[in-house]
């Protein structure tokens, strides 16, 4: 289930959550359970249908290395969907048709998405980009106004996608460079951001600078030297600072103590990535 992307998407929801004006608690705590459903139902699938292909390349994964059998792991992932969606429409019946939506996205994702040069980066991106708005949709009636912000996760998530598919059998510098170039306009984004009325720059630049500090190195390192090693550690970097760019968002909308709530996660994720794997 990857726990520790896990808690990358429970920030998605939390700055998704600051965004609509951090003050419907009660929708919070079933739209956290809402993405821990859909995004663990949706990481223990794609270990399903890169089953065969695992065996060869990832053999150390639970279902080629025999921890786990196949319809053991088919029956949990549809399970945790559907856990997920049902979950979101306990929050209300806009959270859960998001929901129905981004399970979608995910099967499509594992299913055809995945293996497709330009579509699939935006299909994973996607993905996430609705998780964020599934926290905005703690306060229905702001979904519409604050929809823009789900542009950000899909650019960012799409460039971690490009490198990563070059973890197995290594990369490409162009693959590199396009993705610093998105990274590059994910950090625009952030500060345009600021030319609202209602998010504050200032708040949010402590935790964009820190992401900047995160990401672009090892991103840079990953488009000079393209080799599997060199980016498993970026696509690494890049997963766990989901969570620092998320608490900029927090920020920037509900203000600095905020923000670092949101913050805290990056030291539960980054205990759980010693011990589980992100990728």
């Amino acid at each position: 289930m990857r726990p520790a992307n896990v808690v990358t998407a429970a920030a998605d929801i939390l700055a998704g959550f600051a965004a609509a004006g951090a003050t419907h608690f009660a929708a919070l705590p079933w739209l956290l359970l809402a993405t821990a459903g859909l995004y663990g139902g949706g990481v223990v699938l794609n270990d399903v249908f890169d089953a065969k292909l695992d065996a060869i390349e990832r053999p150390e994964r639970p279902i080629p290395s025999g921890r786990a059998t196949l319809h053991g792991a088919i029956l949990l992932g549809l399970v945790l969907l559907v856990l997920g969606i049902g979950a979101a429409f306990m929050s209300s019946r806009l959270s859960g048709i998001l929901a129905v939506v981004i399970a979608g996205c995910v099967l499509v994702y594992n299913a055809w998405g995945k293996h497709q040069p330009l579509i699939g980066p935006v299909n994973m991106g996607l993905c996430r980009g609705l998780n964020l708005l599934l926290g905005v949709s703690a306060a229905p009636t702001l979904l519409g106004d604050r929809w823009y912000l789900a542009l950000l996760p899909i650019i960012y998530i799409a460039s971690i996608t490009l490198v990563s598919r070059g973890e197995v059998s290594g990369g490409s510098s162009g693959t590199g460079l396009l993705a610093l170039a998105l990274l590059g306009s994910i950090l625009l984004g952030l500060l345009a951001l600021g030319f609202t009325s209602v998010f504050s720059a200032l708040a949010a630049l402590p935790f964009g600078l820190l992401f900047a500090w995160l990401v672009l190195p090892a991103f840079w390192r990953a488009y000079r030297e393209p080799s599997p090693s060199v980016i498993r550690i970026a696509v690494k970097a890049g997963v766990v600072s989901l969570i620092v760019f998320d608490a900029s968002i927090a920020a920037g909308y509900a203000g600095m103590v905020f923000g670092l709530a949101v913050f805290s996660l990056l030291f539960v994720a980054a205990r759980l990535a010693r011990v589980f794997a992100v990728t």
